[in-house]
């Protein structure tokens, strides 16, 4: 008897693991596809090349986690890129005219937060749907941020460069930490304290799953898409700060497409596309795993378009594979 209830408690020990692994595909991806890098790409697992890749992810980032939110509440925001390229050219018009950047940034975030928050209300009170919302805001803000700009780049002073461009604790032994990768993990850091942690974030996945019954269960629906929705309307205007800092410059292009990736970071990282289900943690995996394949393709000397159909693929592959060993699970 002792005999068999050991073998019973390894065999449930091996599932558990087996378990463990499978929802944890993304990640062993991840760590294999790094082993791989480190090994075959000279100067690529380096202190400053890993902050490199967080530094260039970092834009998407920040809009990912919010667009996590959005997409495990059931809803879809796809004037993210255009909010960017429309807060960029925004940022860099006020400060050109005299207003001082701390207030040019504040309007800009507002600005951001009223936009999707627009998208919310047409949602709840006019039942239209947000993918139709915020396609319309997808046109009207990239020809917004081309005639608030004149179709040129506006250009900032270079004493706002910090924020997009500069390091703390940098040293002479050390590269120094980019500080757009310190407003991704504190971006990250807060909205997994959102979703894991507080009732909102427990709402938000309840009207995911089924709107109806959350209704019912005494969730004020409409509140929960509006927030979700304003709040990545703030992050991707906060997205457009840091490219317009980057760039020193308010570019009415910079944010064209930018969607799609924010999208397939969300996607990539586990994210159920019909809302419900979801992990902010994933979303990070999802981009970083974006991030490390573009560096690794373009150390390797792959070209650009090249690059498009090989990340694809990786980025196919790594979603069906997820997909397969958690239908197994």
């Amino acid at each position: 008897m002792a005999d068999l209830s050991e073998r019973t408690s390894a065999a449930g020990a091996v599932r558990t693991i087996a378990r463990i692994a499978r929802s944890r595909t993304l990640e062993l991806v991840l760590a294999v596809l790094v082993i791989y890098l480190a090994a075959t790409t000279p100067n690529f697992f380096t202190v400053s090349n890993m902050f490199n890749v967080l530094r260039s992810v970092s834009q998407i980032g920040v809009i990912a986690f919010g667009m996590t939110m959005v997409i495990i509440a059931g809803e879809i925001d796809l004037s993210v890129g255009s909010a960017v390229s429309f807060a960029s050219c925004l940022i860099a018009v006020l400060a050109r005219e005299g207003v001082p950047i701390p207030l040019a940034c504040t309007l800009t975030l507002t600005c951001g937060f009223a936009l999707g928050c627009f998208s919310g209300v047409m949602r709840t009170r006019y039942q239209v749907p947000t993918f139709i919302t915020t396609l319309a805001l997808m046109s009207a803000l990239a020809g917004a941020a081309l005639k608030i700009s004149n179709s040129f780049s506006v250009p900032l002073p270079d004493s706002f460069g910090f924020l997009g461009g500069g390091y703390i604790l940098k040293t002479e032994g050390f590269p120094g930490i980019p500080f757009p990768v310190i407003i991704f993990l504190c971006v990250f850091a807060a909205v997994q304290f959102l979703m894991s942690s507080t009732t909102f974030g427990r709402s938000v996945y309840a009207v995911g799953g089924n709107a109806e019954t959350a209704r019912l269960c005494g969730i004020n629906v409409s509140s929960v898409r509006i927030l979700v929705l304003g709040i990545t309307g703030v992050l991707a205007a906060l997205s457009g700060i840091m490219a317009a800092s980057r760039s020193l410059s308010g570019d009415p292009k910079s944010g064209i497409g930018l969607e799609l990736d924010v999208i397939a970071a969300v996607i990539v990282g586990g994210t159920s596309i019909t809302g419900g289900a979801g992990r902010v943690w994933g979303t990070l995996i999802g981009v970083v795993f974006i991030g490390v394949v573009g560096n690794g393709l373009t150390m390797k000397g792959v070209q650009a378009d090249e690059q498009l159909i090989v990340r694809g693929a990786i980025i196919l592959v790594a979603v069906l594979l997820s997909r397969i060993t958690g239908r197994k699970g």
